[in-house]
This record gives structure tokens, sequence and C-alpha cells, in this order.
């Protein structure tokens, strides 16, 4: 039997190589961290990129989940003794039910309000993070986080979350392709489209915005738990405003509709981001409001001039570029 190999194919079979012997090649424990860092961000973009890119909904607190996820997976593990792989599984499970029940009233917002609805959920979620410091451990944070373990094997070391974070992103990445290529996926586009449209055409919108809603807060909740067990410590400012804004950047970068944009758009961020903490803050004597700065800039550019995406945009212009070349 002959098997077909696609471009596409082949692409697939490269990036998950790379991926796999990216241990093997790169001693240095912090560049595994970084890398395992991107993993954890690529599966939040991915959910972004259903909510904003897919259904066409603005969603401007994202971390909301993240951190939702973090601080479940922190007191089911920590506080209440529940084994760590459980309550890895809670927070999904958790966030995605929190964002389901959220998503009923926030859905009847539209446009704008829509975004500033999410965005106060994000400012709204850091306070009480902040101010329940008997259960939260407040600004000061939440520490001696145990890391993951199944049976008697833990993920203890920086090699061992790499494989099990990019193991949960590369099944994440599985799912929402083979969601956005299903029935589901022709609606989300429908939706985005004209929800009037797709309405009229028998598109249950509401019901399709709140599920796509709650599975991004799912994968958000996940890569939470995993952020948690991986660092073993939270405070408030890791799901803050700020985080949410990177995630939008990320999505716009890596293509607001492109499920594999998002790795690129999680890796460029994540990069840029401790290149200006490390190179420019300090030099400045600024923090977190020069990343404000760049991320504000850099995303309103890419909405002005490439409104599909960094990547999806670029790749649009340069096939344009090679169309007039050959004429």
């Amino acid at each position: 039997m002959k098997i077909n190999f696609s471009p596409e194919r082949i692409a697939v079979i490269i990036f998950v190589g790379a991926i796999a012997a990216a241990p093997f090649v790169i001693q240095n424990n912090y560049q595994i961290f970084m890398l395992t860092l991107i993993g954890l961000y690529t599966m939040l973009t991915v959910g972004l990129s259903l909510v904003m890119g897919y259904a066409g909904q603005a969603s401007l607190g994202h971390a909301t989940f993240y951190g939702l996820g973090a601080y479940i997976t922190a007191l089911l593990s920590a506080r209440m003794g529940v084994p760590s792989w459980a309550a890895l599984i809670a927070a999904g499970v958790l966030s995605a039910l929190i964002g389901y029940v959220l998503g009923v009233p926030i859905f009847r917002l539209r446009g704008h309000y829509l975004a500033m609805a999410t965005l106060g959920l994000n400012v709204i979620f850091v306070l009480i993070m902040k101010n329940e410091v008997a259960v939260t451990g407040g600004p000061s944070g939440f520490t001696d986080i145990p890391p993951l373990s199944v049976g008697g094997f833990v993920f203890d070391s920086d090699v061992k979350l790499y494989a099990l974070v990019w193991a949960a992103t590369l099944a994440v990445l599985a799912h929402a392709l083979n969601i956005v290529n299903s029935r589901v996926g022709r609606a989300l586009r429908a939706i985005h489209t004209s929800e009037v449209a797709a309405e009229s055409l028998g598109v249950d919108a509401n019901s399709f915005k709140l599920k796509v809603f709650a599975l991004g807060a799912g994968y958000a909740g996940i890569a939470g738990g995993l952020y948690a067990q991986a660092i073993h410590f939270i405070s408030p400012s890791s799901f803050d405003i700020l985080v949410s804004i990177e995630l939008v950047t990320m999505a716009a970068i890596g293509g607001l509709a492109s499920i594999w944009g998002s790795i690129f758009g999680a890796a460029t961020v994540v990069l840029l981001a401790q290149f200006i903490r490390d190179k420019l803050a300090e030099g400045l004597g600024l923090t977190g409001e020069l990343e404000i700065i760049v991320f504000g800039f850099l995303l309103a550019i890419i909405m002005v001039l490439l409104p599909e995406g960094l990547t999806t945009g670029g790749l649009k212009l340069f096939r344009e570029w090679r169309t007039r070349a050959k004429q």
C-alpha cells in the first residue's frame, strides 16, 4: 500500500521529531525550561485562537483561566492531599465548567462590551487572589506545590517536565485541529462571518460560543496546572492583565485563525518577553511597563497592517508577491 506524504504531513513529522530530539541536543536546563514555557503558552494560544479566530469573540482575559487551573491544582494537591495527577485533571475540568458558567452572562454582550467584560473578569480574579491571603497566599504567592507524579514516576526534572508539557501540547494541537476541520469548525467560521446568517441556517450560535469558550478555558486550566507543578510556586502577578495581553499578541502573531501558528506566536512572545526583561527593562529602569508598551504597540501594528496575523498575513503577502513576479 502506497503511503501519501503530503507537504503538511512531512512538516508535522519534522516538527514532532524536532520536539522529541530537542532534550538530547540542548544540554542547557534554562533553554529546556524556555521550550517548556513555549509549550505551555502554545496550549493557551490554541484555546484563544479558537475563541477569537474561529468563533470571532473578543476575549481579553484568558489569563483568568490559566490562573484558575494553577490555583486549583495548588489547592487540591498541596492543601487537600489530592494526588497531583487528579488535581491536574480537576484543574482542566473545573476551569472548563467555570468558563461555561461565566460565558452564559458574558456572551449576552457584543463587540467592545464583550472585550471589556472579559478584561474585567481578569481584574476581579487577580484581586480575589491577592486579598484571600488565607487561601491563596495573597501577593506573596502559593508555595510548596508538589510536582506531578503518576504511580511511582515523578516529573521532577527539566527534561521530564519538557516531555510532559509537549506531550500535552501536541494532544491539544491534535484535538483543536480535529475540531476546526469538523462540522463544528465550519459552524464556528459561519458564526465568525455572521451570527445572524449562521442562525438562519440552523446553527445555534450561543451554544457553540459557550462550548468553544469552555474548551479554551479547559486548555488554559491544564496549562495553568502544569505551570504550577513545574515551578512549584504561583502568585497573582503571573496571571494578570499583562499576561492576557501577551496571549492576545501570541494569537495575533501566529494568526487568529491558525492553530499551527499558535506555536510561532507563543515562541515569539516568550523569547521577546525574556529579551525585554533581561536586556532592556533593567537598563531603562522599567519592568512590566515596558512589556505593556512593546506588546501593545506590536499588537496595534499587526492588527492594522496584518489583521490575519503575522504568519498568515505574511504568507498571503508572500504568495501574492510570487504571483505578481511570475506574471
